[in-house]
């Protein structure tokens, strides 16, 4: 009965303590957590639980570890914030599972997807026939987001014969919006998809009042040469 009082204590500390840790890293939603974040938070779990029921060594044994890891995800956060080939690697990137209404077997293959886990993500996004998907992207927390065909869309303004509001850009290509430019760096394989070049993209961004392309945080393009561009923070850049 006497280690009692510690269990409890230490119990009440690794509660606190995990949810101080996890404010720290900044913690998506379950349902968004990648490999990753998954392999952490199992990590810290049980590391907490070891400290519970291992009451006869030093705490420190465990909560030392436990803020050694917090601090190495915020430090990998910060790289992956920094760098795409770092959030590649951490966390894998997004892979075309259906393209243009073909299913790419090869990308199935290195996602261990199987016919039955396709048609079970289709269900949960209201898709019944696999003939009525357009493209499928397994995104890297393990989701996927599906786009119908265009014949199983709403109507539009264009299905009411509406003029237009938004008029079409200089694109040569079809498919899902097309990032051009990530942390301040152009994508030259995304810029030779659409049919243009470096040139035409600086154009572009003087529109908006951008003279370097170092000053994008983000840019993309799409089909209907619509272009969505964020600026980076001034503050981040001094």
């Amino acid at each position: 009965m006497e280690e009692l009082p510690t269990a409890l204590m230490r119990t009440m500390f690794s509660y606190f303590f995990i949810l101080v840790l996890l404010r720290l890293m900044g913690k998506r939603e379950l349902g968004k957590l990648s490999v990753f974040d998954v392999v952490i938070s199992i990590m810290l779990a049980e590391m907490a639980v070891l400290s519970i029921e291992q009451i006869d060594k030093q705490a420190s044994l465990f909560y030392i570890p436990m803020l050694l890891i917090c601090l190495l995800e915020i430090v990998i956060s910060w790289l992956s914030l920094k760098s795409k080939k770092v959030r590649d690697v951490i966390d894998g990137s997004a892979d075309l599972i259906i393209e243009n209404g073909e299913i790419r077997e090869d990308a199935m293959r290195r996602n261990r997807l199987n016919f039955d886990d396709l048609m079970v993500h289709l269900r949960q996004k209201n898709i019944k026939n696999l003939a009525d998907v357009e493209f499928a992207v397994m995104e890297p927390t393990g989701q996927m987001s599906v786009f119908p065909k265009q014949s199983k869309h709403p109507l539009t303004r264009e299905d009411l014969n509406l003029p237009d509001p938004l008029p079409k850009g200089p694109v040569t290509f079809t498919g899902l919006p097309i990032p051009l430019i990530l942390d301040g760096k152009v994508r030259v394989e995304a810029l030779r998809k659409i049919g243009q070049n470096e040139l035409w993209l600086k154009r572009e961004i003087r529109k908006y009042g951008i003279k370097d392309i170092r000053d994008v945080s983000f840019c993309s393009i799409d089909e209907r040469g619509i272009m969505y561009l964020d600026k980076k923070d001034k503050q981040k850049k001094q």
